[in-house]
């Protein structure tokens, strides 16, 4: 009976009264730096279809540090998926409004990662996944991105270009509206073009740089510009 009425009232007022709209629930690695992105995009995003509304709720945000592994993070995105589909079908929901569970989460250093994307496909989990941090997706909006970082995030960060600078830099891990603004398309395209580096042989964990944080915006978010 509980998990019936948090999945209705998952789907909103708007949608009970027939109006277009549709729910994504975020899992994030960092307990900042995507939350903060994610707020900047969604406040100046062009929506893909303006008459959908597309309501982001940040599932684990209150989580503490050890609940954010990419194993953990997957696992209670599972979970929530499976109540969420159990609730559409039973509201009857039409399938293009079903709610979304995303996981953002990088490769750094951690283990399990192959466990968890497996997890995530097999738990209709979306994941938007960076290698070696969600950094290079930031440097993309700034620059073409070439070469390896060998797996370490902090190379990635003294590359981004207002990592020096004494206002922008106090506290790096926060996303600032003008770092990444009317630069999407230009991110999206290098992200393309450097995941494209990599032969369909190279498994997804290997890929040294890697990042699909654009098809979170578009497909997630259902943003098309920013």
């Amino acid at each position: 009976m509980g998990k019936a009425k948090q999945g209705k009232e998952s789907l909103g007022p708007a949608q009970r009264r027939g109006r277009r709209k549709r729910v994504v629930h975020v899992f994030t690695e960092g307990l900042v730096t995507e939350p903060s992105y994610i707020d900047i995009i969604r406040a100046c995003g062009e929506p893909a279809d303006p008459v959908v509304t597309v309501e982001v709720r940040i599932a684990n945000a209150s989580a503490p540090g050890s609940q954010r592994k990419p194993l953990k993070l997957v696992e209670a995105a599972v979970d929530l998926m499976s109540d969420e589909q159990r609730a559409a079908r039973k509201n009857g929901l039409a399938k293009e409004y079903w709610p979304q569970v995303w996981v953002l989460f990088d490769r750094d250093e951690h283990e399990g990662i192959e466990t968890a994307l497996k997890h995530a496909r097999e738990g209709n989990v979306k994941v938007a996944f960076s290698h070696p941090c969600f950094e290079v997706w930031r440097l993309l909006h700034h620059k073409p991105v070439t070469g390896t970082f060998g797996g370490v995030c902090g190379h990635v960060t003294t590359r981004l270009p207002f990592a020096r600078d004494p206002k922008d830099g106090a506290n790096i891990k926060v996303v600032l509206p003008h770092q990444v603004t009317g630069r999407y398309r230009e991110a999206q395209k290098r992200a393309l073009q450097m995941n494209a580096e990599h032969g369909d042989h190279v498994a997804l964990v290997n890929r040294d740089p890697y990042t699909n944080v654009h098809e979170f915006v578009e497909h997630g978010l259902g943003i098309v510009a920013y």
